[in-house]
């Protein structure tokens, strides 16, 4: 059985939660219902909308918001903080090692297979140390609570984690639905991201600045799914939102087109893939890339957050050995734990997961937003048969995990309080010192027993907050 976080082991409202209780029976559903409707009315004056590709309907919806927020303890978070750091930390030693020496290859941890074979392995970037060798400046853990005092982890994700403009202005929202709480300094602030996200960037100038780095934001455009955080982040942090063709590259350094000509660049927060990026490297066909930025970058005239090639340290079979790294690289223990996972390459493990597939849940090593995956105890048996299928003809391609209880959270249903599964997903930022903000994303799944969170597959938001006392 799951474990409600809302209430204790025999049933009570936790400490934590007794004032969203309070809350709750002070307003009313209806009360709560108008609010509902007031915040969804906000986010919509302010243009937080969520495009999902090859979608009919709406282009620009909302992602569902949920009033009742997530919360945890101090306690909780002080390991949590400790577990995130650790695993940025350890990603970031990894993809300076496979892209140098390979020792945890030579060690005989990790086969090379799965790193140099990788889709988004870069050989462009072999032998290049970044500055302050950080390849990935923010790392989005996904992580999932199994109990009252066990959290794991579901997927790292070092090339751009999306959803930190949902954590800042949910937060917003939640500030207007309880100004005397937040008064009172109990919940623990995020509003600073934008301020640390812009340190940590300055942080990783490259060598050729030599005065106040100019920080800008690379968007794809106006259609990519997430352009409105794009747009949002750079206001924030009081930066150019540009596209590729407000850039240009010369003699190894980057250039701003403005109108009071150019302007020299340093950093670029680029949320554009590494393929896109330059056309004389990558993708020739590519319209979306600056001729000479990967050149610059090479050259140190100009630093990318994050770096080409960070994606294969969030492959989901390179996640497998996330233990193995934190102990090779940092000589400790993974504080947070794996889930178990089953590498169908490996030819015991694939016959147990096609043996159980009904049992399991099965994924892309390569796929994202909940596209791709199984979850065979909700699946018919013609999908299952069919998922069956696609791992035999492809085994490397697939992993597969135990379907978990994962925790529920109090969430707002139609007459009253209801449970639904969720997820969370801090936002850890890496320059020369790591920072987290103590707070992040939840997602929820709003279906009745649904597993799947993610927002392109009809998940929610809600609220995150960690307690200072």
């Amino acid at each position: 059985m799951a474990f409600y976080e809302m209430l204790d082991r025999n049933g009570a409202v936790r400490e934590c939660y007794a004032p969203v209780q309070h809350w709750v029976e002070q307003t009313g559903i209806g009360g709560l219902n108008r609010r509902l409707e007031e915040a969804e009315a906000i986010f919509r004056r302010i243009g937080i909308t969520f495009a999902v590709y090859g979608e009919g309907g709406d282009p620009e919806r909302l992602i569902p918001f949920d009033l009742l927020p997530r919360i945890f303890t101090a306690l909780e978070w002080r390991t949590l903080d400790a577990g995130i750091r650790q695993r940025a930390r350890a990603l970031n030693a990894f993809l300076y090692d496979v892209y140098h020496r390979g020792e945890i290859i030579r060690a005989g941890i990790m086969p090379a297979d799965i790193i140099y074979r990788n889709a988004a392995y870069k050989p462009e970037m072999v032998g290049f140390t970044p500055p302050g060798r950080v390849y990935s400046h923010i790392v989005g853990v996904d992580i999932v609570r199994t109990g009252p005092d066990k959290f794991q982890v579901l997927e790292d994700n070092c090339r751009t984690p999306s959803g930190v403009s949902y954590m800042l202005e949910n937060r917003e929202i939640m500030t207007r639905m309880f100004p005397d709480l937040f008064a009172q300094g109990v919940v623990a602030p995020v509003d600073h991201y934008p301020d640390e996200l812009l340190k940590s960037l300055k942080e990783v100038a490259p060598p050729a600045c030599k005065d106040d780095p100019v920080v800008v934001v690379l968007t794809p455009g106006a259609l990519n799914s997430a352009y409105y955080e794009h747009s949002f982040l750079a206001d924030l942090m009081g930066v150019e939102l540009v596209e590729p063709a407000d850039l240009y590259a010369d003699d190894g350094l980057v250039y701003m087109k403005t109108t009071y000509g150019p302007r020299r660049v340093d950093v670029i927060y680029r949320r554009i893939d590494d393929d896109y990026i330059d056309p004389l490297v990558f993708r020739a066909d590519s319209l979306l890339g600056v001729p000479g930025l990967f050149d610059a970058y090479r050259r140190g005239g100009v630093t990318l957050c994050s770096a080409p090639g960070a994606g294969v340290a969030d492959d989901k079979a390179i996640y497998i050995y996330l233990p193995d790294m934190i102990r090779f690289y940092l000589g400790e223990n993974a504080i947070l734990e794996n889930i178990p996972t089953w590498n169908c390459a490996k030819p015991d493990e694939c016959t147990y997961v096609l043996e159980n597939l009904h049992d399991l849940v099965a994924k892309e090593v390569h796929g994202s937003g909940g596209y791709g995956m199984i979850i065979g105890p909700t699946a018919t048996k013609d999908q299952v048969a069919a998922y069956a299928a696609r791992i035999r003809a492809n085994p490397a391609e697939f992993i597969a995990q135990p379907t978990l209880a994962l925790s529920t959270v109090p969430t707002l249903g139609e007459s009253g309080i209801v449970e639904r599964h969720a997820d969370f997903r801090p936002f850890c930022l890496v320059g020369t010192q790591i920072r987290l903000v103590p707070g992040g994303l939840t997602r929820v799944a709003l279906t009745e027993g649904s597993l799947v969170v993610n927002s392109s597959q009809g998940g929610g938001v809600k609220d995150t907050w960690v307690l200072q006392i």
